[in-house]
């Protein structure tokens, strides 16, 4: 069992991995709700500024928030652009004087409160929709390899403080004979290890990550120093430090607690490891808590203390799991006390993480309807599901752990013995004075042949043979054996050593392998830790996932902006016929201006802003998203100057061409057009 250990706890991580890539770059927690000029609109005049409103605080430097005319050239100032008030969650930017007509490009990058990069653009029109060669980059914020870098980064740092924290809390709490136990040691030494070197590659990744998305960014010593001075960098460089506290307490735990014998002494240690070891752990926790969702949003300074109890208790529960795990498979005999002990350090954890996170998902889902129509709130039932399948299964666990304490005879020993386990019980006696067969069998073999090579090696006869010998000579054999230490090989001794120590780890391993109850409680918490595996990726895919709260109000926001965008459409369409009177320009109004049907006014004035009146006006509309049109609408001459139709049916909203035809006199004729969204 234990040689198939490594190979399974690897595909479930595989597992988790697949879950976390899946993800992809769903970082975008504050989404664009409105922006002035609004999207896809048509302004008679160049604004002065651009200014951009998002559902959360965000970051910005120089290069947030571009605006790009048809050419693909820069029309922004290139300031960093100024906030509006709002809570740091409206910003624009001034543009530069003498703008032509045409379609412009508003492209925008920043990092949302949260820390992750938001990324997008959006056009709008002077005059007049054009072609427009700008090149918005195909990069995606927070994505490519990056940003799946980041993400597993991300991944193995949860991973790390969760073993670091569990597997610590475990053996002062549960276990504190695991202080001296090496696969315990190893198991918290390379969290720590693989927590450090996971936040190292974050702070290296987080100026491209947030920004260029380039790999050779990495390195780049200005792009470091400005992701220091975020608040994210700082919470890195601040978990940076509280790791090097955590390594002075693991080498405490390992070294002196360990080593420790004396009652007093040890309960003293004890006591202050638990105190320091709880301040750095939430130390540890908080920096995620400083950076990620609990910093920002409804009830900030609530949320991120209930954050820090909610990573501590998982880390109490899922670390602490899979360090019971290594001391069942790897470690010497785990007193059943132990296992008590950590069935009540987990059904506490399990309390508090039900609290902590009802009130976590109140917070950032807040309705049924984006519990079960956003992504957040279908990764959250998919944890909610999960985590209740692990309690079931801790369940499973804790009734072998309670027939294992009714077993007649049972010294309160779990797991494979080793040096310093309880004594054997009545059963595991049993087998040792029986027969054995299998490993036990060959165990025997190896124990035979290494006494006949000793026997060998002292010029003694083997076990039935050599009668003759013994009986001439009275003494011989205690004088051979007085020969042994001074003719034998040190290296021969090693060797026997070597296969006396296999041949007993074989036949515990058969003994542990023959006890149903404790095969039982070694397969349960094998599969708590696989299940708790996929617990962890999916909530680091949930700190990478737009809350539901948040992504319903920028729906919201979404649907008041088109909402104030819908009403009657007014456009103003200069021409020139080329002949006499042939200037003017032709007011359109068309009411409601959505979908269904609409009212068609159209007025011609003379360039003194006087009734123009000519022989014909036509009017055709055209949806070239849908090839849609051209559609005529029937016009009626009202008066002087002014035309116009009833009835107009506009089939889906859009953006639509709106051509107008204006002949003013037998040969005088021209067709002028302009682009304008509809419904």
């Amino acid at each position: 069992m234990a040689a198939r250990l490594l190979p399974t706890l690897l595909a479930v991580l595989l597992a988790g991995l697949a879950v976390l890539a899946g993800a992809g770059s769903a970082g975008a927690h504050a989404a664009l709700t409105g922006s002035d000029p609004q999207q896809d609109s048509v302004v008679e005049q160049a604004p002065k500024e651009v200014s951009l409103t998002f559902s959360e605080q965000i970051a910005v430097d120089e290069d947030a928030i571009r605006v790009l005319d048809p050419a693909g050239n820069r029309v922004d100032t290139e300031e960093t652009p100024r906030s509006l008030g709002s809570g740091g969650a409206q910003y624009a930017v001034k543009l530069r004087a003498g703008l032509p007509d045409g379609t412009f490009t508003v492209a925008y990058q920043v990092v949302s409160a949260d820390s992750h990069p938001v990324a997008g653009a959006f056009t709008f029109s002077i005059g007049a929709p054009s072609e427009t060669s700008a090149a918005v980059p195909d990069q995606a914020s927070g994505g490519g390899a990056v940003g799946a870098l980041y993400g597993i980064a991300r991944y193995l740092s949860y991973a790390g403080f969760t073993l670091l924290v569990g597997g610590a809390a475990f053996v002062l709490a549960c276990w504190p004979r695991g202080a001296g136990v090496r696969p315990m040691q190893r198991l918290v030494a390379f969290s720590w290890v693989g927590l450090t070197a996971a936040t190292l590659a974050m702070l290296l990744l987080r100026g491209p990550y947030a920004g260029s998305g380039k790999l050779g960014d990495v390195f780049d010593l200005e792009v470091l120093g400005g992701v220091l001075e975020t608040k994210t960098g700082a919470a890195l460089v601040s978990r940076l430090l509280l790791l090097a506290a955590a390594a002075l307490f693991v080498a405490v735990l390992f070294g002196a607690y360990a080593r420790r014998e004396d009652p007093k002494e040890r309960r003293d240690l004890t006591f202050g490891l638990a105190i320091g070891g709880t301040v750095v752990a939430a130390g540890l926790a908080a920096t995620w808590a400083m950076s990620e969702h609990a910093s920002t949003g409804l009830q900030a300074g609530i949320a991120m203390p209930v954050d820090v109890l909610h990573l501590l208790a998982v880390a109490a529960w899922l670390g602490g799991l899979t360090a019971l795990l290594v001391a069942l498979y790897r470690g010497p005999a785990v007193e059943r006390a132990a296992v008590r002990r950590f069935s009540r350090v987990a059904f506490g954890s399990v309390v508090v993480l039900a609290l902590t996170g009802l009130y976590q998902s109140w917070r950032q889902v807040g309705s049924w309807s984006a519990l079960t129509g956003t992504s957040y709130g279908q990764l959250l039932l998919v944890k909610i599901g999960l985590v209740a399948l692990l309690v079931a299964v801790a369940g499973l666990s804790r009734r072998w752990t309670g027939r294992l304490g009714e077993a007649p005879g049972d010294t309160g020993a779990l797991g494979p013995e080793g040096e310093g386990a309880s004594a054997p019980n009545s059963t595991e006696a049993a087998t040792d004075s029986a027969p054995d067969s299998g490993d036990g069998e060959r165990a025997e073999v190896v124990v035979a042949t290494a006494e006949a090579s000793e026997r060998a090696e002292a010029g003694r006869p083997a076990a039935g043979q050599g009668a003759e010998a013994e009986a001439g000579a009275p003494g011989a054999e205690s004088a051979a054996t007085a020969r042994v230490p001074a003719q034998a090989d040190p290296a021969r001794e090693a060797q026997l050593r070597r296969q006396r120590e296999a041949a007993s780890a074989a036949t515990r391993k058969k003994r542990r392998d023959g006890d149903p109850e404790r095969s039982g409680l070694r397969r349960s918490v094998l599969l708590e830790a696989g299940i708790a595996v996929v617990v962890l990726a999916v909530t680091t895919v949930l700190t990478t996932t737009e809350p539901g709260r948040t992504e319903e109000e920028a729906a919201a926001g979404t649907s008041a902006s088109a909402a104030q965008q819908q009403g009657p459409v007014s456009l103003t369409v200069p021409f020139d016929t080329g002949g006499k009177d042939g200037k003017g320009t032709v007011l359109l109004d068309v009411d409601p201006g959505r979908s269904g049907d609409n009212a068609l006014h159209v007025y011609v004035q003379d360039p003194g802003k006087e009734p123009l009146d000519v022989p014909e006006v036509k009017v055709a509309l055209t949806l070239k998203a849908q090839e849609l049109g051209p559609l005529a609408a029937p016009l009626e001459r009202i008066s002087e100057g002014h035309w116009s139709a009833t009835g107009v049916q506009i089939p889906l909203a859009g953006s639509w061409t709106v051509a107008v035809t204006v002949r003013t006199s037998d040969i005088d004729q021209v067709t002028v057009s302009k682009n304008a969204r509809i419904g």
